[in-house]
């Protein structure tokens, strides 16, 4: 028997278990929703999310490009090894569905209701009998409890910390599945559970879960793998006879027939591509190109679209991580020095043409972020920990280093003098550790070519101080492969955040978590405070208790100068032939574009250009 087959309940097991576990069983009436703070905005009986078209017609092709990865050699999203092909996710479904017009609430998909108990120390997931695999067969509980035991043991190291809170799971019946809570603290816990995807256990028997493969995996969701070219091009169909296309989570979504994605290893080709109608849509991240590279004919037209769409997704920080596990890092001065050398307002005023604000906070563009002096409530949560926190978190707002109204050359002074307190000196032009004798020299990994431009005029700064800085921009497998082994000095990293921010917190920041090859703890920070506000982060009773745990935690985070921010913007850039049709509202929390359909007469029109 495989590990996983091991694992598996018998019959006799369950009913011990039930017996033993029944009086602790207060749960909840079932519901057909989740939400963390506050009511769903959809009742039981709604038909479909607001944002969506359910007239929505189906049929035609999207294809898409991938620049940012350009290469993938793995079906498997699940596990470390190996880099995914974009889109994987479509084959797949999760117990719950997130709408994305509220903070954070979940519908049932593959369960039709949840129970959570009163102390919330479980959940229950009731499935829905008519849930179906790809093959035909059921989704069950024991594929539930599987998945779960598969990803936590052997998957992605970042599950080990999601899931952490969770004791146990049991399968009741065929479709009945419990998750016990270790800490019934954990608010989010019976939503992180929901968004489980639930892969099946038949699938998998023989086969092994922890290699990399090219052989398309067996999912539930609306679409199926129907092309792979490595590393090149990969093809999904809509499934015709999906089984919860009638569901209202996913009525009006999901109506093109093949999403295709080709992958390019450089970005001026696949712009030139998309202009020459190879594919059909681009969110465009490179304001230069926004600003500059659409004064073409099909743009004047009316054929090739570019719009701006507004949104109020938390940015989070974007930002030269420091890797705080090299010994040049580990003094809080010293990365805060380095800091006045990036010259923002320079950038974004002669690289991004004023297209860009400042990133101050690590829940950026949201109410999570910390701004001003702390309040009452922020200092009530901080105030246990004054003697292990430097004295600015109580005393001033942060503010990254600036130019505005004053100037580089300014800047670089308050960096030597920061540098000099922490023991470098400069020595014949080489910025020197004055105990050790050793130069300060670190390298800036990339894995994009057109980040060059903006890390080298920050080399161009680093070197007035005495830096040996080298750039080194690395193809996406090998860049992978150091992030996850944490074997790089410097590189531009993004911590995304999300209005509800919880579980995933552990992996971004925790001690425990710095040690582990592959998590998110890109900074290597470990911080005992830290650790303590997360958990406050993930034991929040309420939405105000969340928010001011949030802030609080922010302005520790900002005071340790693990990165130096860069820039966000609040507006999704998308270039697209008009080939669509489109909901007139797009939800504030993302680009659906699983809500966009194939226009027949409009797709004629660009065909016929």
């Amino acid at each position: 028997m495989g590990k996983f087959d091991r694992a598996r309940w018998t019959a006799a097991s369950v009913v011990c278990v039930l017996l033993s576990c029944a009086p602790a069983l207060a749960l909840a009436q079932a519901e057909h929703a989740m939400a963390l703070h506050g009511e769903p905005k959809y009742g039981p009986g709604f038909e479909h999310f607001d944002y969506v078209n359910p007239q929505a017609p189906t049929g035609g092709t999207l294809k898409m490009a991938n620049v940012a990865a350009s290469t993938f050699d793995s079906l498997h999203p699940f596990i470390l090894r190996g880099t995914a092909a974009e889109g994987i996710g479509l084959i797949y479904d999760t117990l719950t569905e997130r709408s994305l017009d509220e903070a954070f609430t979940e519908y049932g998909l593959i369960a039709e209701s949840m129970e959570v108990a009163d102390d919330n120390s479980q959940v229950r997931f009731n499935l829905r009998e008519e849930a179906r695999f790809h093959d035909g067969e059921p989704v069950t509980a024991e594929d539930v409890a599987w998945t779960f035991r598969a990803l936590r043991e052997d998957g992605h190291p970042q599950y080990r910390a999601y899931y952490q809170d969770v004791d146990r799971v049991e399968v009741v019946d065929d479709h009945t599945v419990v998750f016990h809570f270790a800490n019934p603290g954990n608010a989010e816990l019976p939503m992180i559970l929901g968004q489980l995807p639930v892969l099946p256990e038949h699938y998998w028997a023989g086969r092994d879960f922890t290699s990399t493969t090219l052989e398309p995996p067996l999912g539930s969701g609306p679409y199926r793998v129907a092309e792979v070219d490595q590393g090149r091009r990969v093809v999904y169909e809509r499934v015709d006879d999906y089984w919860a296309e009638d569901l209202p989570v996913k009525r009006g979504r999901h109506n093109i027939d093949r999403i295709s994605y080709d992958y390019y290893r450089d970005g001026t080709v696949a712009l030139q591509a998309l202009k020459a109608g190879e594919y059909d849509l681009r969110q465009e991240n490179v304001s230069r190109n926004w600003a500059t590279a659409y004064d073409i004919p099909a743009v004047e037209e009316g054929l090739l679209q570019l719009e701006e769409i507004p949104h109020d997704r938390p940015a989070g920080m974007q930002g030269f991580f420091f890797n705080t596990r090299r010994e040049i890092f580990s003094d809080p001065r010293v990365r805060e020095a380095l800091s006045y050398a990036f010259d923002f307002e320079w950038t974004n005023q002669n690289l991004f043409y004023g297209a860009y604000e400042r990133t101050r906070s690590f829940f950026e563009n949201s109410e999570l972020a910390a701004t001003g002096l702390p309040s009452e409530a922020e200092l009530a949560v901080l105030e246990p920990y004054r003697d292990q926190l430097p004295e600015r978190v109580f005393t001033e707002a942060y503010e990254p280093p600036s130019t505005e109204g004053g100037s580089l050359r300014r800047n670089l002074r308050k960096a030597l003098t920061l540098l000099n307190e922490a023991g470098w000196q400069v020595e014949d032009g080489v910025l020197t550790n004055t105990q050790t004798g050793q130069p300060m020299a670190f390298e800036i990994l990339l894995v994009s070519p057109s980040f060059e431009r903006v890390v080298l005029p920050f080399k161009r700064n680093l070197e007035r101080l005495g830096v040996e800085v080298t750039v080194r921009t690395v193809d996406p497998t090998q860049y992978q492969n150091r992030m996850d082994d944490f074997d790089f000095d410097m590189t531009v990293h993004v911590a995304p955040q999300s209005l509800s921010p919880g579980n995933e917190q552990r992996d971004f920041w925790s001690c425990e978590a710095a040690d582990v090859n592959g998590s998110r703890n890109v900074a290597g920070l470990c911080d005992p405070v830290v650790d303590e506000l997360v958990q406050k982060i993930i034991d929040a009773p309420n939405r105000e208790a969340l928010v001011t745990r949030a802030r609080a935690l922010d302005r520790v985070l900002q005071w340790t100068f693990i990165a130096i921010p860069n820039w966000y913007i609040d507006r999704f850039r998308v270039a697209y032939w008009d080939r669509f049709g489109r909901p007139p509202e797009n939800p504030p929390y993302g680009l659906a574009l699983d809500t966009w359909w194939v226009d027949p007469a409009r797709a004629e029109r660009v065909e016929n250009r």
